[in-house]
């Protein structure tokens, strides 16, 4: 399970689902508090602004990100929480690549729908899931699946979800 949620809801989300696993994706110069229960190790902050692309003064998610979210994702398979300021486009999008890595042989179309059905408003970061479907090896799947769920309900911010990484093999 991958558990999705804004900043505003981190603690709630931890106690309530019982992760001891968190990767904070953030934009920088906010300080990331490890949330009670989860060990250091157990937390991860990746610092990167929800950009599609190149600009000044800004870091735009890179392949590195990626790479060092889905490392830390595969340590092992215990439920992990996702989160970003908003929990709209960052974190559904990471959400999204986790759960494709945790099952290889699932169709990349179906954890997209899973997706949608879980959160209406999320609208997971299109560069974000590029650089996955490219890590992964995916032949740009995950683009197209994420392109056919469209964009999300206009929203502040999203919604707690859980995401199920299991659904069928």
């Amino acid at each position: 399970m991958i558990v999705v949620c804004p900043a505003s809801q981190l603690e709630d989300s931890v106690a309530r689902y019982g992760v001891r696993r968190v990767l904070t994706l953030t934009s920088g110069g906010l300080p990331t508090p490890r949330p009670a229960g989860v060990a250091a190790g157990d937390h991860l902050t990746i610092a990167f602004h929800d950009l599609l692309g190149a600009r000044d003064g800004h870091v735009a998610p890179a392949a590195a990100h990626v790479a060092e979210a889905l490392a830390f994702a595969s340590r092992d398979d215990r439920p992990l929480l996702v989160h970003c300021y908003a929990g709209v486009s960052r974190s559904p999008a990471m959400a999204y690549a986790i759960a494709c890595a945790r099952a290889p042989n699932r169709e990349e179309a179906e954890i997209a729908q899973e997706l949608r059905r879980l959160s209406p408003s999320a609208t997971p970061n299109a560069l974000v899931v590029a650089l996955a479907d490219d890590a992964l090896g995916r032949g740009g799947r995950m683009r197209a699946a994420i392109a056919a769920i469209g964009r999300g309900e206009d929203a502040f911010e999203g919604e707690v979800f859980a995401l199920p990484t299991g659904l069928r093999p």
